[in-house]
């Protein structure tokens, strides 16, 4: 599942749909949307016509009404009911911020001030998220970029719903996907200027991971915030979101397909290695970083190695690399073996089991190739990765130091290798 869904004039349009709760269910999907500025939208547009065919009813704004009459609100359509809920009150203008401001320290605090300042606002824009749910009505609420006062919003929603913090720090710093585009429209918007601040449009996950923090202390629990500062009730509110906005997990999945990428696939690549250092940072694993590998290295890797693809149906839900050898890691070494790096699966919505099956494709390419050896490696301070892969057979065999030459890994990781059998094949 991709949860921004792709819009010509919008960069954050995205499905929170999929995150699992704690009770063991998820939140269904399309049902519930965030976004950036529907006054991007136009009528008689392709636009237009994908943001209608959600079957969306219900839009809560929660710009400032200069900034809905200078930027435009979503175009009125009888199928939908409009709310104009302004939920920030001291204004700051980020794009003029000095380079040095701390992002995580500076919104957190300005987080924090529009959960007080805002408490009218917010209240109203949870009843009215709770009434679209027990209507069985998609709703979508938004900003301007979709990332602070929209993913405030949807911190309680998601918290509401029972999703672990975790998710939600991940759900919100998945605008670091969207933060390219939205730094290209403010420049655009603005003569070709760039902004002062190097943070603008960025969404690290601490900056959600500190206010969540923040909040606990003061109120001892989102429901505490809920009750004492909103003045609801966040055991009835829970109850209705939960009875319309929860489901079950699937018990039957789509088999696994796989193929191996073409250059094509490049940017599905790159995007799922983004959302999957998403996934790792709001976890506090610090490995993967977005941006760390483009479109032109997934395309090198398939001229030096394989790049594969698995799907479940027609969604794409993860993929691997085989190098052919890795001296950097294991130094010089026989043509003995096929070495898997990156097997990175979709978070919350990839089939159960969807990562060791990928890993038994792999070796079964590596042992086609007629090499006996599977070797891989791992974050060593990742201890539960590295169970995970003995677990399916891998025994470790040392550990490499973080490389300082330019090659190698950044970071000190495990080495693993399994002898493959030729039933791999």
């Amino acid at each position: 599942m991709e949860r921004h869904i792709p819009f010509e004039a919008l960069s954050n349009f995205r499905d929170l749909g999929g995150y699992p709760t704690q009770d063991g269910r998820r939140v269904r999907a399309g049902r519930l949307y965030r976004a950036d500025s529907l006054g991007e939208l136009a009528e008689n547009t392709p636009d237009w016509t994908r943001f209608l065919s959600l079957g969306i009813g219900t839009v809560i704004d929660l710009r400032h009404p200069g900034e809905t009459e200078r930027h435009g609100r979503v175009p009125a359509h009888p199928s939908l009911r409009y709310h104009n809920l302004s939920i920030e009150h001291r204004p700051y203008d980020q794009s003029s911020l000095s380079p040095d401001t701390d992002p995580a320290r500076y919104l957190a605090e300005r987080y924090a001030e529009v959960a007080q300042d805002g408490t009218r606002e917010i209240a109203r824009a949870l009843e009215l998220v709770a009434e679209a749910a027990g209507n069985d009505e998609p709703l979508v609420f938004h900003c301007a970029s979709g990332k602070d006062r929209t993913g405030l919003l949807a911190a309680l929603v998601l918290g509401l719903l029972g999703v672990e913090t975790p998710a939600i720090v991940e759900d919100f710093s998945l605008t670091e996907l969207a933060a390219p585009a939205l730094l290209s429209a403010w420049t655009a918007r603005n003569g070709g200027r760039a902004p002062a601040w190097p943070g603008f449009g960025r969404a690290p996950a601490e900056i959600m991971s500190r206010f969540l923090t923040a909040l606990t202390a003061r109120y001892g629990s989102l429901d505490g915030y809920v009750a004492q500062a909103l003045s609801l009730d966040p055991a009835a509110l829970s109850t209705t979101l939960r009875a319309a906005l929860v489901e079950p997990r699937p018990d039957d999945w789509p088999e696994l397909t796989y193929r191996r990428a073409t250059a094509a696939d490049a940017p599905a690549l790159v995007r799922l290695r983004d959302t999957a250092a998403l996934w790792q940072l709001a976890r506090g694993i610090d490995q993967w970083k977005p941006g760390e590998k483009d479109e032109a290295h997934f395309r090198e890797r398939m001229r030096t190695g394989e790049v594969w693809l698995a799907h479940a149906s027609a969604v794409l839900t993860g993929a691997w690399e085989i190098w052919w050898d890795d001296p950097a890691a294991w130094g010089p070494r026989p043509p003995d073996a096929g070495y898997i790096h990156r097997l990175m699966t979709v978070p919350h919505t990839t089939p159960p089991g969807a990562g060791r099956r990928m890993l038994a494709a792999a070796e079964a390419r590596i042992t086609a190739a007629s090499r006996p050896f599977a070797r891989l490696d791992c974050l060593s301070a990742n201890h539960r990765l590295r169970a995970y892969y003995e677990e399916a057979g891998y025994r470790v065999t040392g550990e490499r130091p973080a490389g300082t030459d330019g090659t190698g890994s950044p970071y000190p990781v495990t080495l693993l290798e399994k002898r493959l059998s030729p039933s791999h094949r």
